[in-house]
């Protein structure tokens, strides 16, 4: 076959633009830090990644998850721990009522601490977190206690759903802690201080307040030790998806990101044999008519 001074033109030119074509994919590496930026690139490396990926979106959303669910039982945690220091004070208080030597005056004293003592209760099972009124249920938006105008409480812990969230793959986490199980009881707790209150009017009686409210401690201490064992187990949860996100991206990165390195080597290289094309095929083309009519 005939070579022709056109034909060795046509494969110089070519040759050249694949060589630019190499030096530009290396250098666009080099730009972005990415093996491919855009699909055709290595179809395998663009798959690959679109699920690397979507792993790693479906982690950080049971991050958050996680994030939410701390949120409800550390708040829980310590409402239900100022609840134990308001009921222990109660006890304190009934105690001392019950002992015979106080004045009257000193009595009078206990009644209104213990009023107040109540108003805090009735604030802590009303505790109220981003617009969500934890003790109540799934019914969040509705607080579980109420006071009237002649300051008779009533309670309402009937929502005994759970706040469930689902905090990994197949497992979901109870958020919240029932009201009921707090609060309620025969009597409910508020009940047992109405009746303490009642006593120390009445001057009779600080024996059974003091069992009630001792039942009412219980009652609040058996659900925060029950609350504590989620707590510990979500931090196990939260371990394992660090790890899992930790994999996650770098399973992305060793699959899309280029290998500084090499990518600086093969440039260097392809540099070199692009330069190296381009003095050779100034010898290779022969000279035309027109250059010795100059």
């Amino acid at each position: 076959m005939r070579v022709t001074q056109s034909m060795l033109s046509n494969n110089m030119l070519r040759n050249l633009t694949n060589s630019n074509a190499q030096m530009n994919k290396y250098m666009e590496q080099l730009y972005t830090g990415k093996k491919i930026t855009k699909p055709s690139d290595d179809p395998v490396v663009a798959m690959k990644g679109i699920g690397y990926r979507s792993e790693l979106v479906r982690v950080e959303q049971y991050q958050r998850n996680t994030s939410e669910v701390n949120n409800w039982m550390d708040n829980t945690d310590s409402a239900l721990n100022q609840a134990t220091s308001a009921m222990q004070r109660l006890r304190e208080l009934a105690v001392k009522a019950n002992n015979g030597t106080n004045s009257e005056d000193e009595l009078q004293s206990i009644l209104q601490e213990a009023n107040e003592l109540k108003g805090h209760l009735t604030d802590i099972a009303n505790t109220n977190v981003n617009g969500k009124y934890i003790f109540n249920g799934t019914n969040t938006n509705t607080p579980p206690v109420t006071v009237d105008e002649d300051g008779n409480i009533q309670t309402d812990f009937r929502d005994n759903n759970d706040v469930v969230i689902e905090v990994s793959a197949g497992t979901k986490l109870k958020a919240n802690v029932n009201g009921g199980d707090v609060f309620g009881g025969e009597p409910d707790l508020f009940t047992a201080v109405d009746n303490f209150i009642t006593n120390l009017e009445n001057g009779e009686n600080i024996d059974e307040s003091i069992g009630e409210i001792d039942a009412g401690i219980n009652q609040i201490i058996n659900s925060r030790a029950e609350l504590g064992a989620r707590m510990n187990r979500l931090e196990l949860i939260e371990n394992r998806l660090s790890e899992q996100e930790i994999v996650a991206t770098q399973t992305m990165s060793d699959n899309e990101d280029v290998d500084f390195a090499e990518a600086i080597t093969k440039l260097i290289t392809q540099e070199s044999l692009h330069r190296a094309a381009l003095s050779a095929g100034s010898r290779i083309i022969q000279p035309s008519l027109i250059d010795f009519l100059r």
